[in-house]
């Protein structure tokens, strides 16, 4: 079995009121519109039957619900997504074993309630976070207690990057020019969340957390030397002295906790980026994903070629199996047979 744990989706409720509260123009509506698999069920269907044994868990697709409205607004949007995954996966439990819960992030403590409810009445596999909250860090003392009430569900935060065009390359700009914000800019921005939460103590606080970063850990496999070696020599090289005291807090190396995050296959098909990621990861923290349906096709194509990539990847078949269907089972509670 094919368990894709990082495909995305807009239930059509949520769909339909996105478009009515969301800013015009923002958050890559004009990509979403043009992308009907998106919200059209029957053709994902229809594109998940070319693969034998291949089921998603489903996520929703960006913008992050806090990008949509105010701390008001939110918690009824993610309400409504919220149902409207889990009715897809009561509908078709053998096609979609389980979804992932969306929170309204700028509202912390109805976050916290609407991760409980998903969890418990709607059987959530877990939560999804965006890499900041409208430009908040995830490192925040707000947000300390949905971790710890991650950590004590015992289910994974599935961690989406966020970044807009209107993140600008350079302070003289009023935007990111030629898609940057997105090809590099997200990359960047998981690896900045993975690294304030790292040290902002979390892994010490909390060890058994699990966290599943989109595109493979994004530039951490790529970048361990620079990981490794250079952040054990944080506070040498400026006059900050909270630089020093981060590290000293830590128990570990920087690189160490930075292992113990998860990563999924969501990398357009790259299969030596994928084993980048399996040897700084391990066969045990990675886990099958495909981004489906964002790619020129719109939505076949991501599943081919991830499929293809990892055939073509260096592993084992006990560490592909492991990274297509054993992980998921273990980490989550999937309606599976």
């Amino acid at each position: 079995m094919k368990i894709d744990i990082f495909p995305h989706i807009f239930p059509r409720r949520f769909f339909d009121r996105m478009l009515d509260v969301a800013p015009g123009g923002q958050y890559m509506q004009k990509r979403m519109r043009a992308i009907p698999v998106l919200v059209d069920l029957e053709e994902r269907l229809r594109i998940m039957d070319r693969h034998d044994g291949y089921v998603q868990v489903l996520t929703l697709a960006s913008p992050p619900i806090e990008a949509l409205g105010g701390p008001d607004l939110t918690p009824d949007l993610a309400r409504l997504a919220n149902d409207g995954m889990a009715e897809i996966v009561v509908r078709y439990p053998d096609r979609f074993p389980g979804f992932v819960a969306s929170l309204p992030m700028n509202n912390p403590d109805a976050a916290l309630r609407e991760m409980d409810r998903a969890i418990a009445e709607l059987h959530a596999t877990g939560v999804q976070m965006f890499s900041n909250v409208n430009g908040r860090p995830l490192d925040g003392p707000e947000f300390q207690p949905l971790f710890e009430r991650m950590a004590a569900h015992r289910l994974p935060i599935w961690l989406h990057p966020a970044r807009p065009a209107s993140f600008a390359d350079y302070p003289g700009e009023k935007r990111s020019r030629y898609d940057l914000w997105w090809a590099f800019g997200w990359p960047y921005e998981t690896t900045i969340a993975m690294a304030r939460l790292v040290f902002s103590g979390l892994f010490d606080r909390l060890p058994e957390l699990a966290i599943i970063t989109h595109h493979m850990g994004a530039m951490l496999p790529y970048f361990e030397g620079r990981a490794g070696g250079g952040l054990d020599q944080l506070g040498g090289r400026t006059d900050d002295p909270d630089d020093a005291v981060a590290l000293g807090r830590l128990r570990r190396r920087p690189v160490d906790y930075f292992r113990m995050f998860y990563g999924d296959t969501a990398l357009f098909g790259a299969h030596h980026a994928m084993e980048c990621g399996l040897a700084f990861f391990g066969a045990d923290r990675v886990l099958f994903g495909t981004d489906m349906p964002f790619d020129p096709e719109r939505g076949p194509g991501f599943i081919r070629e991830t499929i293809a990539a990892m055939e073509r990847m260096r592993a084992t078949p006990g560490e592909k199996k492991k990274i297509y269907e054993d992980n998921a089972r273990r980490m989550l509670r999937l309606r599976l047979t």
